[in-house]
């Protein structure tokens, strides 16, 4: 019979193996971009925060039951599942100032992984009756070569392809 001492050090040496083979590594990334919609900065608020199931496309589930950004310090970026109250909190909101800027910090649709970004929407006035938001996201954590300009492309297709045209088209829910 081998000492229990033999068992304790192949142990340790397998996992000093494995260990070196899951090296990560942590990066980061950020962008901005930024659109211009007609209404007020309170309404375009109002609009991108609360229930955002009218035009956010990306989730979990196959038909969340509810999307919202609730927007209170504390808040979350929540996908419900269904009536029973089953979902995800894919951020938590860090500042809300209605009307000026919202910001929230999570990995969004990225869960599970050793990744955090803080993504923030200033809001601005053009003119008298049109509101410029900007949006900046600040990535952090093992980020794969890939990730960058995938967040990017989807951040691109949320403002422009979806609530642009939601908000364009007097906030009807679109398909």
């Amino acid at each position: 019979m081998k000492h229990p001492l033999f068992f304790l050090l192949i142990c340790l040496s397998s996992m000093q193996l494995f260990a070196q083979d899951q090296k990560a590594s942590c990066n980061t990334f950020t962008f901005e971009m930024e659109v211009t919609l007609p209404g007020s900065t309170v309404q375009i608020y109002d609009a991108i925060t609360g229930d955002i199931t009218g035009w956010w496309d990306h989730s979990f589930s196959e038909k969340p039951y509810k999307l919202y950004l609730e927007a209170k310090p504390g808040g979350g970026f929540y996908e419900i599942f269904d009536e029973s109250g089953d979902g995800a909190k894919h951020a938590t909101v860090i500042y809300a100032q209605r009307g000026k800027m919202i910001r929230f910090d999570g990995p969004l649709g990225l869960a599970g992984n050793a990744l955090q970004m803080v993504t923030t929407y200033n809001f601005s006035a053009v003119g008298s009756d049109s509101t410029k938001i900007t949006l900046t996201v600040h990535g952090s954590g093992e980020i794969q070569e890939n990730i960058p300009a995938i967040v990017e492309s989807v951040w691109q297709h949320f403002l422009f392809e979806r609530f642009k045209p939601y908000v364009e088209n007097g906030y009807r829910k679109l398909d």
